[in-house]
């Protein structure tokens, strides 16, 4: 193998390929990545067999093809202290290869078999296909994967739902105690059909996608997800097992209204939760017309804190408890200008959403389970 690359190109590919390296891998072999060079095109893989990441890029030159498998952390380091440079990359024995720039440095690291990498599985001939911009994808990602369990005993708990119908689409993430979900009427497909994407693999996705409006194509089976754009193709194995059925638990007759700035709210929240109990964190409200009052204590500590700010409610007088980060999860991750909560009583979940005004930009909404306050 030899070929010659910009070296901050090859460092691009490399740095989005990193990605999909764990950080304690099972198989040493899995701290390598793998290069292919066929023609013009180079290849670079990494994977932890249950993500894989493929980057491509086109070389300067090249004179012979060839695979080998390059230690991951000495060829990043490396890279990453060069200029931008040609660099030219080229095997000179069974076991070791030259990296060479500017004409007056190079270095030789070693390499492996590329026989011994994990075989890349990938979703079947069958897979479903669906197109998914990637402004979308992105921001759907980023309003749910926060909302992901961190219980790893219910696997399912862990991923993002992905409900897709013929007229919308919707992301939810629940750990059973919130829900979130970000719905879209861009992404659709001829008939229903749904995956499980783990929160990691998700994380890692957004981490590299564009934010345009740039297609995302999505071949999906019972086992992977393919998603590929640009020059990158991300293979995911998916979450086997039925995701619970969300819509159940959505509330549909929380008559009483609370409408009040999202900064507003999410703010005071932080402060009073300074003074709350930390093993619990609980925040209460207490809703009369027009007005609310935050008010949070830890009695081990003898502290206590509470705020009453001005806003528009409009139902019966109200005494409810939260766990404060999840009020803060949600608050943080909305964008609108004013939110919308609305409740049943002390007792039922709350629905949160942006207001009316709002609602038709940001398509996402969140439930949050109550908790028994003093």
């Amino acid at each position: 193998m030899k070929f010659t690359v910009s070296s901050s190109e090859l460092l691009r590919v490399v740095l989005t390929a990193q990605k999909a390296i764990p950080a304690k891998p099972v198989d040493a072999f899995l701290n390598n990545y793998l290069f292919a060079l066929e023609g013009n095109t180079l290849s670079v893989t990494a994977s932890d067999k249950e993500i894989t990441i493929c980057n491509t890029v086109e070389v300067d030159s090249a004179e012979e093809d060839g695979r080998i498998a390059v230690p991951s952390k000495q060829i990043s380091d490396l890279l990453k202290e060069l200029p931008d440079v040609p660099v030219t990359i080229s095997t000179i024995s069974e076991n070791a290869f030259t990296c060479a720039w500017g004409g007056n440095g190079e270095s030789t690291l070693p390499y492996y078999n590329p026989d011994d990498y994990p075989t890349t599985k990938t979703a079947g001939d069958g897979a479903t296909e669906i197109s998914i911009p990637s402004d979308i994808l992105s921001a759907g990602i980023g309003s749910t994967v926060y909302a992901c369990s961190n219980e790893e005993s219910r696997a399912i708990m862990n991923s993002i739902y992905f409900d897709i119908k013929p007229d919308s689409t919707t992301l939810v993430a629940s750990d059973l105690q919130k829900l979130v979900c970000f719905s879209t009427a861009d992404v659709t497909a001829q008939s229903e059909c749904s995956f499980n994407l783990n929160k990691r693999h998700a994380a890692v996705l957004k981490s590299i996608i564009g934010k345009d409006d740039s297609p995302v194509s999505v071949r999906f089976d019972s086992n992977y997800a393919v998603f590929t754009f640009d020059r990158t193709t991300v293979i995911c194995c998916l979450v086997n097992g039925k995701y619970p059925d969300y819509t159940t638990i959505i509330p549909k007759n929380n008559s009483n209204i609370l409408s009040i700035s999202r900064v507003q709210l999410l703010n005071t929240i932080r402060r009073i939760s300074v003074c709350a109990e930390k093993s619990s964190n609980h925040v209460k409200f207490e809703l009369t017309a027009d007005s609310l009052e935050i008010s949070a204590q830890d009695l081990g500590f003898e502290i206590q804190a509470h705020e009453k700010i001005s806003c528009q409610y409009n139902g019966d007088d109200l005494v409810i408890g939260f766990k404060s980060s999840h009020l803060v999860e949600m608050l943080g991750n909305l964008e609108c200008e004013t939110v919308v909560i609305k409740f049943a009583d002390r007792r039922r979940s709350a629905l949160i959403l942006p207001s009316p005004e709002e609602e038709k930009k940001e398509k996402v909404f969140g439930i949050v389970m109550p908790v028994m306050v003093r």
